[in-house]
């Protein structure tokens, strides 16, 4: 893992496009403190539990001067959706096929499941400081109880 990004480094600085047609990167929210949680699809389970729990703090991040930034590679129509149906408050963005953020860092990887390879998301957690560098990471996330976790550490940074 040593050759992607980690605590310390700056985020990788690419552009992902949001539901509404446009675009959004790390650095548009430089000089505020950024939370960026990857998940692997919109209308999972897990997925949905989390969005939902980022959504429910939503104000307690904006209190605390952080934004929020869910990332999957679904697509914009299915970000749509996925808000509608769930009402969340947690802006989304469609991570590139190719070449997007979650590649650079090394959290879109390959998977296994019945004995069948695929690509897929590591759900991973970044706090990004105001300064644009990666200030903590959580890997191969548990929902239960991560968005309170991350609310704690973005109040502390």
């Amino acid at each position: 893992m040593s050759d992607f990004p980690g605590v310390g480094d700056a985020m990788p600085d690419i552009a992902m496009e949001t539901p509404n047609g446009g675009s959004v990167k790390p650095s548009d929210f430089k000089g505020r403190k950024l939370v960026v949680f990857f998940y692997p699809k919109d209308n999972t389970p897990g997925c949905t539990t989390e969005a939902k729990d980022f959504t429910a703090l939503k104000d307690e991040f904006d209190k605390a001067g952080v934004a929020l930034l869910g990332v999957s590679k679904d697509s914009a129509k299915k970000h749509l959706n996925f808000i509608a149906k769930h009402d969340l408050k947690t802006p989304l963005a469609t991570d590139p096929e190719d070449n997007g953020l979650s590649d650079a860092l090394g959290i879109w990887t390959e998977k296994k499941m019945y004995g069948k390879t695929y690509m897929g998301m590591v759900r991973t957690t970044f706090l990004v400081g105001s300064d644009g560098k990666i200030a903590q990471v959580w890997n191969k996330v548990k929902v239960k109880g991560h968005a309170e976790e991350v609310l704690a550490a973005a109040k502390a940074l």
